[in-house]
């Protein structure tokens, strides 16, 4: 049987990297419905053109790491790469490999925003001025108060279909701004499965001829931005807890608050501005149930006896989620090294 595999890859362009992909068939034994990243074969592409190598030695390779089921095509599947040089070693843009510590007890969950945009504004919006205040859209319901529903809602079925850990959806602020949820149990898992739906949802969008805006700030003004806020707890986080326990982390996290901005994407000064659900760029502070603070202490957490989670609000929508959860990590190991002190 011939089926199709969807290489998928980030670029070497920066600040942040955009997401390329090339089709290779193969012939696939019609009883095999699954494939493991091992059973797909390493292949490459021209670097040159995208910013990660010289066109006199052009070939960078892209080496599988996890592959799921394609839903939008049949006898389909999404191969997500990393990007290795021709000597396999990580390619100097592969932000993947940096994550040294990437134990299970680590859990992440993504709160991605994300904005549909059509000429140059997001869908909604009048073709002059602007719409109503923001106040009614945040999780509204009807034509006048939602615009994009179509699209957030096939984005969550075609998630759900290759297999991808989503958990939710809701129209967030601004009207045209939509937010999705995804977890995972691991720092590459979870980023791994967040690149690919944020492939899915550009895919989506070609096919409804709009675009998908991961700025933090998409438009300027009395508007909430964009964020990707990450959920983030250990072991002890979770089953040991404890107030003492939890505000450490906190405090840890305040010492390298410059550390952390960062890693969590470009043009973050522009949503961080201490309006809008943030804290300023410039500051750290945390609270219970604190959606103007840097990291949010949720009141679920408290009610039980401390144990849980914390909501980083610093990350910008367009981040990487391997940037993101690998400072997260380096943060939680300090206090870890504190305790052993």
């Amino acid at each position: 049987m011939k089926v199709k595999l969807e290489y998928i890859w980030l670029d070497g362009y920066k600040p942040e990297p955009n997401i390329r992909s090339k089709t290779k068939v193969i012939d696939l034994d019609d009883n095999n419905l699954i494939l493991e990243p091992k059973d797909v074969p390493i292949w490459s592409y021209d670097g040159s053109s995208t910013k990660q190598a010289d066109g006199g030695k052009s070939d960078c390779l892209i080496k599988p790491v996890k592959v799921v089921r394609d839903p939008q095509r049949p006898n389909s599947f999404l191969v997500m790469c990393e990007v290795l040089n021709p000597d396999n070693t990580p390619h100097e843009s592969n932000t993947r490999s940096r994550i040294e510590d990437d134990k299970y007890e680590y859990w992440f969950g993504f709160e991605q925003e994300y904005t549909i945009m059509k000429d140059g504004k997001p869908i909604g919006f009048p073709k002059n001025g602007y719409p109503e205040p923001q106040g009614k859209y945040y999780c509204g319901v009807g034509g006048e108060l939602v615009a994009g529903r179509k699209i957030a809602e096939e984005h969550l079925d075609v998630c759900l279909l290759a297999g991808l850990n989503i958990t939710g959806i809701n129209a967030e602020v601004m009207l045209g701004q939509w937010e999705y949820q995804l977890f995972g149990e691991s720092a590459k898992s979870a980023s791994d499965d967040l690149w690919l739906s944020r492939f899915l949802l550009q895919r989506i969008a070609e096919i409804h001829d709009v675009t998908i805006s991961f700025h933090p700030k998409p438009v300027y003004g009395d508007w909430n931005g964009s964020g990707l806020h990450t959920n983030f707890s250990n072991h002890k986080m979770r089953n040991e807890g404890g107030e003492e326990y939890i505000k450490s982390i906190c405090d840890t996290f305040s010492e390298h608050h410059t550390d952390h901005i960062v890693e969590y994407g470009s043009d973050n000064e522009k949503r961080l501005t201490g309006k809008h659900e943030t804290q300023h760029i410039s500051k750290f502070t945390y609270g219970v149930s604190d959606r103007g603070s840097s990291l949010r202490i949720p009141i679920q957490v408290v009610n039980n006896n401390w144990r849980g989670y914390l909501e980083d609000r610093r990350p910008a929508s367009n981040a990487d989620p391997y940037r993101i959860t690998n400072r997260i990590i380096k943060s939680l190991n300090k206090v870890k090294q504190l305790e052993t002190i």
